[in-house]
């Protein structure tokens, strides 16, 4: 039972992570890391690295921003009492620019995988480390404005 209970734990950071990029706010993400989590992508170099900069990353989004993230074939893998990875994979939609309403379909922006670990700090899970790895990525589109269209 104690696995299970780890396991979904881990699942639902997952799915809180990606529910408050697309429906809440994005600067909370950090609150679901450690104290000194980071948020890396696997290609580039590039990593956000303790949870001040990580709000401060997550919070710089556009406020325009729309996006919706799905993920699935989500594994969470206990590798101890206190600590866990998972693999995720992922699709995100998002335009910037938005103002409002539904828009028409577009094709997806990224495809690809987490991979994290998570750590158990005071009772509660938490991740680690999120590395990001895009199997298809392209540029965030920016609509017009509306006056323009």
């Amino acid at each position: 039972m104690d696995r299970l209970i780890a396991e979904r734990s881990c699942e639902r950071l997952i799915i809180e992570f990606v529910r408050k990029l697309d429906l809440g706010d994005p600067s909370e993400v950090a609150e679901l890391f450690t104290t000194d989590g980071i948020w890396e992508w696997a290609a580039g170099d590039r990593s956000i690295r303790g949870r001040d900069a990580l709000r401060a990353y997550f919070g710089s989004r556009p406020a325009d921003r729309l996006s919706r993230r799905i993920c699935t074939n989500i594994l969470v893998t206990l590798t101890s009492e206190s600590t866990a990875t998972a693999t995720t994979y992922f699709t995100t939609y998002r335009v910037d620019g938005h103002t409002g309403g539904m828009l028409p379909a577009r094709p997806p922006v990224q495809v690809g995988h987490y991979e994290d670990t998570f750590r158990k700090v005071d009772g509660r899970w938490l991740i680690s480390n999120r590395s990001l790895f895009l199997a298809f990525a392209g540029p965030t589109e920016r609509l017009a404005p509306a006056d323009e269209s």
